[in-house]
C-alpha cells in the first residue's frame, strides 16, 4: 500500500501518544499521519463497526496529494473511479449546459468513491501503520490520557463544544435527499441537474451505482444528518417537472434518506490545553463545492506535520489553525455562492446557463484555472 513514501517520518511526533475520536475520514486520515510521523496512535469510534450508510463521494487532486503522501496512491486508484468531466445540465431539458474536463487537471486524478470503499482503505492503512482503533468506544476528551486528543466526530462534535461556546447552527431553507441507484454503464462524469429553486448532482461510485445528492429550497424543517429515511415519493414530487432523463434517474430510487442543511460558524478555537478538532468539528460545510471529506483530509495532514515540528504541542496547534482556517473559510463561501448559482430562475437562470455555454466554448479551461486554488492546492508541501 505503500507506493509513494514519505518525508513524514520522524519529528516531535515520535513517541507522543495521540489520542483520536471518531472513526469517519478526517479522523482516520489523522490517525494514519501521526502513525506514519511516529506516534503512538489510539483511533475510538463509537460504532460496533467501520460501517457508511450508502453513499458517494468525491476526491478531488487537493485531498488526494495529501492521501498520497501517506502511501495510498495505489490503493485510491483500485477503489475510486476516475472522473472525466463536470457537466452543469439544465435539469428541465435534459441537455448539458457545457462540459468542464478534469483530465486536464495537476495529477493525482479527481475520483469518485463510496464512502465506504475510502473508509476501508483508510482503515487498512491504520492497521499497517500500528493504529490501535477502538470500536464500540463512546469517550470524550476528559476520558483519555494523551499528548494530544483530536475531536473527529463531525458536526455533532463534543470536543468542538469543550472548546467553544455552544454556537446554535440556522436551517439555510434546503434540505438534501440521498440515495443510490443501478447503472453499470454510468459515464465517469459528474453531473449537475439545476432547475429553479433546486438541483441534484449524479456520478458513479463502485459497483455500477449511480450517487444521487437531491437538494431542494423549502421552509419545512428537516432534521440534519444522514440518518434519516425518507420516502422516495417525496423525492419524486420535488422534481416532477423535470426532464425525462432525470426523472428516470429518481424513478429507480428505493431507499433514500433526508439531511436537512445547516450552516455551522466555523470554530473560534481549533485547539488548545492539548485538545483539538478538525474536519465538521471544526468547519462543517455544505455539500455544493464537494469538499467537507477534503478539507477534513487536508486537516488532519497539516495538524500531524504542524505537531511532527513543533516540540510545543501548543504552539504546533497555533500554527495548525493559522494555516487552515483561511482556506477552509474561502471553500465554505464558494460552497455556499454554489447553493445560490444552481438553483436561479428567469432570466437570472438564462444569463448565467448563456454565460457557462460560452466559456465551455470559447476558454474551456477558463473555468478549471479559476478554481487552481481549490484543486491545485497541496499540503504536503
Amino acid at each position: 500500500m505503500q507506493d509513494r513514501e514519505t518525508e513524514f517520518s520522524g519529528g516531535s511526533n515520535r513517541g507522543r501518544r495521540i489520542c483520536i475520536i471518531g472513526g469517519g475520514i478526517g479522523g482516520l486520515t489523522a490517525a494514519l499521519a501521526f502513525a506514519r510521523s511516529g506516534a503512538e496512535v489510539e483511533l475510538h469510534e463509537q460504532a460496533p463497526a467501520f460501517t457508511e450508510v450508502g453513499a458517494g463521494l468525491q476526491i478531488t487532486p487537493n485531498g488526494a496529494r495529501a492521501l498520497e503522501a501517506l502511501g495510498l496512491g495505489g490503493a485510491l486508484a483500485a477503489a475510486g473511479i476516475a472522473a472525466l468531466a463536470v457537466e452543469p445540465m439544465d435539469a428541465i431539458s435534459g441537455r448539458a449546459v457545457t462540459r468542464f474536463d478534469l483530465t486536464g487537471l495537476a495529477k493525482p486524478p479527481y475520483r469518485f468513491f463510496h464512502r465506504a470503499d475510502l473508509i476501508a482503505v483508510l482503515v487498512e492503512g491504520c492497521r499497517q501503520a500500528g493504529v490501535v482503533l477502538r470500536l464500540g468506544s463512546k469517550v470524550n476528551t476528559a476520558d483519555l490520557d494523551a499528548d494530544l486528543v483530536v475531536g473527529a466526530e463531525g458536526i455533532h462534535s463534543q470536543t468542538r463544544t469543550a472548546l467553544n461556546d455552544v454556537q446554535q447552527p440556522f436551517f439555510t431553507g434546503q434540505v438534501a435527499w440521498r440515495a443510490l441507484v443501478d447503472a453499470p454503464d454510468a459515464d465517469p462524469v459528474a453531473r449537475i441537474w439545476m432547475a429553479p429553486g433546486r438541483h441534484v448532482v449524479t456520478y458513479p461510485v463502485s459497483g455500477g451505482r449511480l450517487n444521487v445528492v437531491a437538494v431542494q429550497e423549502r421552509q419545512q424543517w428537516a432534521a440534519e444528518g444522514w440518518a434519516h429515511q425518507d420516502e422516495a415519493g417525496n423525492l419524486r414530487q420535488a422534481f416532477r417537472n423535470t426532464s425525462g432523463r432525470l426523472t428516470g434517474i429518481l424513478g429507480q430510487v428505493d431507499e433514500v434518506h433526508l439531511w436537512g442543511l445547516f450552516r455551522h460558524p466555523v470554530a473560534e478555537t481549533w485547539g488548545r490545553d492539548g485538545v483539538c478538532i478538525l474536519g465538521d468539528a471544526a468547519h462543517p460545510t455544505l455539500p455544493f463545492l464537494a469538499q467537507g471529506a477534503n478539507l477534513a483530509i487536508e486537516d488532519a495532514f497539516v495538524l500531524a506535520r504542524c505537531c511532527r515540528d513543533a516540540d510545543d504541542i501548543e504552539a504546533a496547534l497555533k500554527s495548525y489553525e493559522a494555516l487552515r482556517k483561511p482556506r477552509v473559510t474561502r471553500a465554505i463561501n464558494a460552497a455556499n455562492a454554489n447553493a445560490r448559482k444552481y438553483h436561479l430562475s428567469g432570466g437570472a437562470r438564462t444569463l448565467a446557463h448563456t454565460a457557462l455555454k460560452v466559456m465551455g466554448k470559447v476558454a474551456p479551461n477558463a473555468f478549471m484555472n479559476r478554481m487552481n486554488w481549490l484543486y491545485g492546492h497541496d499540503v504536503t508541501k
